[in-house]
């Protein structure tokens, strides 16, 4: 709780180009809660550097990264927002969680396998521990519910565990969160292979549709999308090129799949790519231009950068130097 109301926490990573992925899975719904939660809101940087960043790059995309925040809605009066290695208790309080997290359950985690197979020449310890620094993120706020994707649960649950854990000796210390997990647009595929997920990481640009995409762009890569010879635009097994454009065009319209066959029925597939196209691009629109608007003072920026590392700092510091305490580590002020 936090001057009673009940917290949330979510986080980005600013490596890679956002996708309508992020957009539709996470950033679209994220100002929906701010009613209801205080809402902690943190671009990962540290997490960020588990695969090697270039320097200049990671700069800019963290702060691309807050002001796509600020641009899909959040209002940083009502919500923190801030830069994660601004809070340097995000990776204190990850240290003493690596001492409540046991070696078998971090090799376990299905992220970690995947990506060590993918960056075969840099299975860092960072790598491996990465979801006890994201159990830092979420607990040192206190928090009751974390917006994920489907692949994040996991890291939610042994979250959770370790939380349990450490609650078992030190009575009351955290709050054990829960994970909410969208209905809408949870998973987003690739328009080149729907069999899986549409990642900023993609080599293949034509198969994602970046959130700062402009129109025509948008447009030619949902034209170039794989679908399959059936022609027909319904969801059903087996359709998953269609299947995932009806899902995009739901996201963006608000449509049930039987309200979109009804729509689409008799014409082709070539007239449905481009209204997915077009609502795509339309919804996209005001956020580039409110993004454009906030990333054209970096002054300001970085005035809120500051003023979310202050205030989220300011809450952590209650919960580390709580457990520090109950730990027997000296505190002299």
């Amino acid at each position: 709780m936090f001057n009673g109301q009940k917290v949330s926490f979510s986080g980005i990573q600013p490596s890679g180009n956002l996708t309508i992925g992020n957009y539709l899975g996470a950033l679209k719904n994220f100002s929906s809660y701010s009613e209801q939660y205080k809402c902690f809101y943190c671009v990962v940087d540290s997490h960020a550097i588990t695969v090697r960043q270039v320097p200049a790059e990671l700069r800019r995309r963290t702060y691309e990264t807050l002001a796509l925040y600020m641009a899909a809605g959040l209002d940083p009066e009502k919500n923190t927002l801030y830069v994660q290695s601004h809070v340097h208790e995000h990776a204190e309080l990850a240290w003493i969680l690596n001492c409540f997290t046991m070696f078998g359950e971090l090799s376990r985690m299905t992220q970690f396998k995947d990506k060590s197979a993918k960056h075969a020449d840099n299975i860092n310890a960072g790598l491996f521990t990465y979801p006890v620094l994201m159990a830092s993120d979420i607990l040192l706020y206190q928090t009751d519910v974390v917006p994920v994707g489907v692949d994040q649960k996991q890291h939610v649950e042994l979250c959770r565990d370790i939380a349990e854990r450490v609650n078992q000796i030190y009575p009351d210390m955290f709050t054990i969160p829960e994970p909410i997990i969208s209905t809408t647009g949870r998973k987003i595929m690739s328009l080149a292979d729907p069999m899986k997920k549409m990642s900023k990481s993609d080599e293949n640009t034509n198969a994602v549709v970046y959130i700062l995409d402009d129109k025509d762009t948008i447009i030619r890569k949902f034209k170039r999308a794989v679908t399959d010879s059936d022609m027909e635009i319904r969801y059903a097994e087996g359709k998953d090129g269609i299947n995932n454009l009806i899902n995009i065009y739901a996201c963006f319209t608000g449509k049930s799949n039987e309200e979109i066959e009804r729509e689409f029925a008799g014409k082709g597939y070539g007239d449905f790519k481009m209204a997915v196209g077009e609502v795509c691009a339309d919804a996209l629109a005001p956020v580039q231009a409110r993004f454009n608007e906030i990333l054209d003072d970096k002054t300001a920026l970085e005035v809120q950068m500051k003023k979310g590392a202050e205030e989220a700092s300011y809450v952590a510091r209650r919960t580390l130097s709580k457990l520090q305490k109950k730990l027997g580590f000296v505190q002299v002020r």
